[in-house]
């Protein structure tokens, strides 16, 4: 709760839900250049006023300004960037946002958007919730939920992010027709999703088992996901579209 007796109940002095968050926001020390691409870079990738602090009101971004008219996809927790940067370099006819509150992370996403000169993707370092406040409704033609932290403990399954407080707000930006990718290797992330994300206007695509099992056509393996193949874990890969009502 707030200490400003000024506040609403359950908000931040600036305005801001409390949103707890459970996962990094940095871990070992970046490398120089690494802190140089943050400094040199960062702030130009922006996709608009995100935060509280710059957007109290949570007026919508203009997203057919930032991309000139180009659909929108998202993906919601990047990692390392590597899918990230494939998916902007595949598609240059689509902007792309990439949420990512670890700072290693998008200092990591930095390094191979130099490398890739990829000009049609932007960066929001933070929580992805956040940016769902500001995006407008139906705008988001496709997003990505690649390896998100498995929060394995039973009393820890609300912290994962297939639940109301996160699925409704996706549901929310996402177009009628819109398509979200999930990736995972716990099961009972799988079961969590297949229970959860349709009772947020999703259906579920899936007609046989290799819809689940094989990775999409234009799929680019993660670190994650290598991980969890040497460690002898089995990757799902969970097809929605969004409902038009």
């Amino acid at each position: 709760m707030s200490s400003d007796p000024t506040s609403p109940p359950g908000r931040h002095p600036s305005g801001a839900p409390w949103r707890n968050f459970y996962g990094r926001f940095k871990g070992k020390s970046l490398k120089p250049n690494q802190e140089a691409w943050l400094d040199e870079d960062l702030a130009g990738l922006s996709p608009g006023p995100v935060s509280w602090e710059e957007n109290p009101d949570r007026h919508p971004l203009d997203i057919a300004a930032l991309f000139e008219g180009r659909p929108l996809w998202l993906e919601i927790g990047f990692g390392g960037g590597e899918h990230l940067v494939h998916q902007a370099v595949r598609n240059p006819q689509v902007g792309i946002i990439g949420c990512e509150p670890y700072i290693n992370g998008v200092a990591m996403l930095l390094g191979r958007i130099r490398e890739a000169g990829a000009g049609n993707l932007r960066v929001h370092p933070g929580d992805a919730r956040d940016l769902f406040d500001v995006l407008p409704e139906g705008s988001v033609e496709r997003a990505f939920l690649l390896y998100p932290d498995p929060w394995p403990k039973k009393r820890h399954h609300r912290r994962r992010f297939v639940t109301p407080e996160h699925l409704a707000p996706l549901a929310r930006v996402m177009a009628p027709g819109a398509i979200f990718r999930v990736a995972t290797d716990i099961p009972d992330y799988v079961r969590q999703t297949l229970e959860e994300v349709p009772r947020h206007g999703f259906a579920w695509l899936a007609e046989r088992p290799r819809d689940w099992r094989e990775p999409w056509e234009d799929w680019h393996s993660t670190r994650y996901e290598q991980k969890a193949l040497r460690e002898g874990r089995v990757p799902h890969y969970l097809t929605f579209r969004r409902n038009s009502a």
